[in-house]
């Protein structure tokens, strides 16, 4: 079984890449924080280097920048190439086969948009909202839960 689910905030705003024979791409790292505490009571968080093929893609790049906070479905998948000075290097990465936009922020630079995609992008900020609804993250204090 290979599934990984994530929730985290994108890092930069996503650029989509035309490949040959019109496929599209583009590459993401999520940041995506630890549910305890370090040492000095502080969170810490890990990016995730992402990856989202065709219409996913599309819309990742279209609807998501910096800051928007989704979740990624998908699965992980390991691959290397060779530098040019010959170094072999390592990556592992998920790939996206499901997004979720849970909250979205704009694109920088980003300032004109047209009346559909502004609709849509409503329609699925209130979906998202009507999906956490019940989500809450507990307050320690109040409710006592140990942090490790």
């Amino acid at each position: 079984m290979n599934q990984v689910s994530l929730v985290g905030r994108i890092t930069k705003d996503p650029e989509l890449r035309k490949l040959q024979e019109g496929r599209v791409q583009t590459n993401f790292i999520l940041a995506v924080n630890r549910n305890y505490k370090n040492q000095n009571g502080e969170i810490e968080a890990d990016f995730v280097f992402c990856t989202a093929w065709g219409r996913l893609a599309d819309n990742v790049v279209k609807y998501c920048g910096k800051g928007s906070l989704i979740g990624v479905s998908g699965r992980v998948q390991s691959r290397s190439y060779q530098k040019e000075d010959g170094k072999r290097t390592y990556i592992t990465e998920v790939i996206g086969e499901d997004v979720r936009f849970l909250v979205l922020k704009e694109r920088e630079g980003r300032h004109e948009q047209v009346a559909t995609e502004t609709a849509l992008t409503t329609q699925q900020i209130s979906v998202a909202a009507e999906f956490t609804k019940e989500f809450h993250l507990p307050n320690t204090e109040k409710e006592k839960l140990p942090i490790v």
